[in-house]
């Protein structure tokens, strides 16, 4: 079984526990007119009126949790944006965070300290180190662990994708956050996609009318990464033995979620999630493992292709399929649909009423001199090459800013939790016929009063 993101040992839950009660106690004392409070912290619990901004901060003092591939990643995007301080590093292995330090030596960095002792030494870097921010991209079930040590002890809090999967831990994530007035985000590159970012400033510039529908998706071959013994076959195979449902929605969700002002003007309301037979990696495991194999063994709980419907609070459709089992050439789908015209991507196309010819698409890279969105005009090239093109790049710069400039960040402690709730929301829904399951409101109301998304620039 997959153990949940909280299921440490019994010591490491008490240490955590011990220092969240201490935490509960200093935040209570802050009084609605201490003036030293975070812009937007809440009072005494529950979702803030305004959006979120910590005190701005001339450089950011980094712990960086996991340094494998897409860890490897970030690290070398923090390297090249101003005002950034690596200052520790942990992983489970000695060898990846020795790399990753004489990569911040040889930039002109202080050298940083190292935390190899282990899956929880995570924690005692957040108790002895002075940081900012600590970064987390390690296998899912640390992603809440790893935020939650770091806010409990003063530090703001980024994870890669999803941030939970458990409605347990969605909550546990926003509760943190609000009871320790720190930013814990969901670092979901994509966002910055260049395609995406061009369709968000269409939107907000009204070209498509009034948002209806969008679709999105993880459509991505993952069965060769999933059999092998080294990165993310190590544990991503074990989720698609036991849980069936749509494993990893926020690429495909992300960008239609800003699309449609999600927890700024609409909510994620309910949703119902079917998977269709598990047929794919049992299969793969057969063609390429001996017949004696343990492989060949396994049995899987996915359902090889998962589609969920989301309707919002205002009505709204959003289709979000996933399917990481199968032969296929990979795709995210990427539609955003309204009263005047739409953008469908894979491949990327407009068609505008009144603009396009009746009944025919237009080529998306018509559109780009026009509305191409102003973070990419401004930053072309920056970070190309550093996987999945500058998209990661973008997204280390923009919270780096946001951190340095005391603005809210483009995502929040909100954000992570309605789209990592898809997770637990479809698993839900699946296992009980598909029928209907809610979404909580995290914000508790705030969403209908929150202001939109702003178009963001460098």
């Amino acid at each position: 079984m997959i153990p949940e993101s909280n299921s440490l040992d019994r010591r490491t839950l008490l240490k955590l526990g011990a220092l969240g009660a201490g935490a509960a106690v200093l935040s209570g004392c802050r009084g609605r007119d201490d003036a030293s409070a975070p812009q937007g912290s809440p009072v005494s619990g529950g979702a803030p009126e305004t959006l979120f901004a910590a005190p701005p901060m001339e450089t950011v003092r980094i712990g960086f949790v996991g340094i494998g591939g897409m860890g490897s990643v970030h690290v070398r995007n923090l390297l090249d944006i101003a005002g950034v301080e690596l200052a520790a590093l942990c992983d489970i292995r000695p060898e990846h965070a020795e790399r990753a330090r004489d990569w911040v030596v040889e930039a002109g960095g202080r050298e940083p300290t190292l935390y190899t002792r282990g899956e929880t030494d995570f924690i005692r870097m957040c108790e002895a180190e002075d940081l900012d921010l600590v970064y987390t991209v390690t296998p899912w079930r640390w992603h809440v662990p790893v935020c939650v040590a770091a806010m409990e002890h003063g530090k703001h809090a980024a994870t890669e994708v999803p941030a939970a999967y458990t409605m347990e831990d969605c909550w546990r994530l926003v509760e943190t956050a609000e009871r320790t007035a720190r930013h814990c985000l969901m670092m979901e590159n994509v966002n910055y996609g260049r395609w995406e970012m061009m369709v968000f400033h269409m939107v907000q510039r009204g070209l498509f009318g009034e948002i209806l529908h969008g679709e999105g998706g993880y459509l991505h071959d993952l069965r060769g990464i999933k059999f092998a013994d080294s990165g993310e076959g190590l544990w991503r195979r074990e989720h698609s033995k036991v849980r069936n449902g749509n494993l990893y929605p926020t690429h495909g969700l992300g960008p239609i979620a800003n699309c449609m002002d999600i927890n700024r003007g609409d909510r994620f309301d309910y949703a119902v999630s079917m998977s269709g037979p598990s047929r794919g990696l049992q299969d793969f495991a057969r063609e390429h493992f001996p017949e004696d194999a343990p492989e060949r063994r396994e049995t899987f709980a996915l359902g090889d292709v998962n589609v969920t419907l989301i309707k919002t609070a205002l009505g709204r459709t959003i289709y979000v399929s996933h399917d990481t089992n199968l032969p296929r050439p990979y795709s995210r789908i990427h539609l955003v649909q309204g009263t005047r015209g739409l953008f469908q991507g894979y491949p990327e196309r407009v068609y505008v009423e009144g603009r396009s010819e009746e009944h025919r698409w237009d080529a998306a890279e018509d559109y780009l001199e026009e509305f191409e969105h102003p973070l990419w005009r401004e930053m072309a090239g920056a970070g190309a090459g550093r996987g999945h093109g500058s998209m990661d790049y973008l997204e280390d710069y923009r919270l780096i800013k946001c951190l340095r400039e005391g603005l809210p960040t483009d995502m929040n402690v909100y954000d992570a939790a309605a789209l990592s709730a898809v997770c637990a929301v479809s698993e839900s829904s699946v296992a009980d016929r598909s029928r209907p399951v809610d979404f909580p409101d995290f914000t508790r109301g705030r969403w209908e009063t929150w202001p939109q998304l702003g178009v963001v620039e460098a």
